[in-house]
């Protein structure tokens, strides 16, 4: 086994590659174009999310063997078609699901109590302290929409706010524990003050929340997106907000990310007109912390399944 590995990645994966015998080229600043000209050579991948692994890459990787992701998920990699000509997969979502849960809940108490509102009129001099009252989380009812690595540590980390928290996922049964309880989709619209999502981003998912996904909640929301941006329109996020549907609502995530592209879409200048949505550059699940321990987890998940061949 030879691994290339084309991103920036804790030196964690390297020792333990070295210390189990494994061969590898670490290129974190190589570019695709030199990347395709010796993949065939490499039986192993190693990338977060530099480029696409897409069907016309891997079909100039004859020899690879499996794909490693430091990150969660692998819709940067045309999964089907890579565990169609064999290939293994490996992402490492419990690397950073502690971090997602933590900053998607900061971003949620942050909305209720109107503290980057409130921030920014002091230091413009203004006091208004009834204009910033705030509500408390104690006492509502949070949905997660998905319930996996990310949707789980996020439960866990709610059990001391005295809230009811409720999870809907399409792809899994009798998940109920001491932290979330499994409800279908038609409970989460009619309980829900908070929505918070944490899928993957499918073919199934992709503009997934719309005008009619959201016309369907019985009460007014706190709405989280700290998944994949593509799940939603941000426009029905918008007249949401317009018709008090929608209360407030984060995003780490967008359709759209990065300058000069996301400055040039039609709805964003009145998505950073508001002031009860706050934005952050996809980085809930970037911390120190989650910088080490995904390449630490997706380290043992390579050696476990080649010692397990």
């Amino acid at each position: 086994m030879n691994i290339l590995i084309v991103d920036d990645i804790h030196e964690i994966l390297l020792e333990k590659f070295d210390k189990a015998g494994i061969a590898y080229n670490y290129q974190p600043n190589i570019t695709r174009l030199e990347v395709e000209k010796i993949i065939s050579y490499y039986s192993g991948l190693i990338i977060r999310s530099k480029f696409q692994v897409d069907r016309a890459f891997i079909d100039l990787s004859p020899n690879l063997q499996l794909i490693g992701r430091s990150g969660a998920g692998t819709d940067n990699i045309d999964e089907e078609y890579a565990i169609a000509k064999g290939i293994q997969l490996f992402p490492a979502n419990e690397g950073n699901c502690d971090a997602v849960g933590e900053h998607m809940i900061g971003m949620l108490l942050s909305l209720m109590n109107n503290l980057n509102r409130g921030n920014a009129e002091i230091r413009q001099g203004q006091w208004k302290r009834e204009g910033n009252r705030g509500y408390e989380l104690k006492g509502r009812t949070v949905a997660l929409i998905g319930y996996g690595h990310n949707g789980q540590a996020m439960a866990k980390k709610l059990s001391g706010f005295d809230v009811k928290v409720i999870a809907y996922d399409k792809y899994k049964t009798g998940f109920s524990n001491q932290y979330a309880t499994e409800v279908s989709m038609e409970e989460i619209v009619k309980q829900a003050d908070v929505v918070s999502f944490h899928v993957p981003l499918t073919r199934e998912t992709k503009g997934l929340v719309d005008e009619e996904y959201l016309f369907h909640f019985r009460k007014p929301i706190f709405f989280l997106m700290g998944a994949r941006g593509g799940i939603v329109e941000i426009p029905a996020v918008l007249k949401g907000l317009d018709t008090g549907k929608i209360i407030g609502a984060a995003f780490d995530v967008l359709p759209v990310e990065k300058f000069p592209a996301l400055g040039e879409q039609d709805w964003y200048e009145d998505l950073i007109s508001r002031d009860n949505v706050i934005l952050s550059p996809h980085v809930a699940g970037w911390t120190f912390e989650s910088y080490f321990k995904l390449s630490d987890i997706l380290a043992e998940k390579i050696i476990g399944y080649l010692n397990g061949k």
